[in-house]
């Protein structure tokens, strides 16, 4: 056997099968974290975040199984890792102890701590439900709504029809002509269901032959 295979293959750190066993439990782990965070979100989160939870904790319990006890590994693996830059900014800090969950399963899964692993997920998760139905009742975030449209365009019909289904709150705050009457400009303000994205709302809206311009912000305190 030629010497570099023998450099591979010498002295396992761990039989293979527990290397496996330990890999296929962090991947179960970390379904379990995005599985809660699914339930428990109030917002309508990315939909790869919670595939990105569930490899995480398989990539972590790899880290922890190659690092072991060796210091020197530990460092050179860090020293590896700080030139990776994560430039995806994360919407909600919720989501962010959501990763940090992740991390801490893969962790426990690799360093062979299931117990840890299992009693953490059951007072994190359950915390996480708990804090999840005491938010269900807050009153959703209030956004404002700008269009610009042709002037025959009924706005408030159009509204009426097409966020009808998407919101718990429509109200006028005011409308205006434009252009010396070759447009109208109405701002709302608007409460948008848990499910629903201000992103696929403007899309939505400024696909409709007639309308110009659509703007979505969130209200300011104080702000008419």
């Amino acid at each position: 056997m030629p010497d570099f295979l023998k450099v591979l293959t010498a002295e396992p750190a761990a039989d293979p099968w527990v290397i496996l066993s330990r890999l296929v439990t962090a991947l179960l782990l970390g379904a379990i974290v995005a599985w809660i965070y699914r339930r428990t979100t109030g917002h309508a989160h990315s939909v790869s975040f919670p595939t990105t939870l569930v490899l995480l904790a398989v990539l972590i319990a790899m880290v922890t199984q190659v690092i072991g006890d060796n210091v020197a590994r530990a460092f050179s693996l860090v020293g590896a890792l700080s030139i990776v830059r994560f430039r995806t900014v994360v919407r909600d800090t919720r989501d962010t102890a959501f990763v940090i969950f992740a991390v801490v399963a893969g962790m426990a899964a690799g360093s062979q701590n299931l117990w840890v692993a299992i009693l953490g997920i059951l007072v994190a998760g359950t915390a996480a439900f708990v804090m999840a139905k005491g938010t269900q009742n807050e009153p959703a975030e209030v956004f404002v709504l700008r269009l610009r449209a042709v002037p025959d365009l009924n706005l408030d019909r159009l509204l009426a029809e097409r966020l009808g289904p998407l919101v718990t709150d429509l109200r006028l705050m005011s409308i205006a002509m434009t252009g010396q009457g070759l447009g109208i400009e109405g701002s709302y303000q608007v409460r948008f269901k848990p499910d629903v994205g201000a992103e696929g709302v403007a899309k939505s809206m400024a696909s409709i032959e007639g309308v110009h311009d659509v703007r979505i912000s969130r209200k300011e305190l104080g702000q008419d």
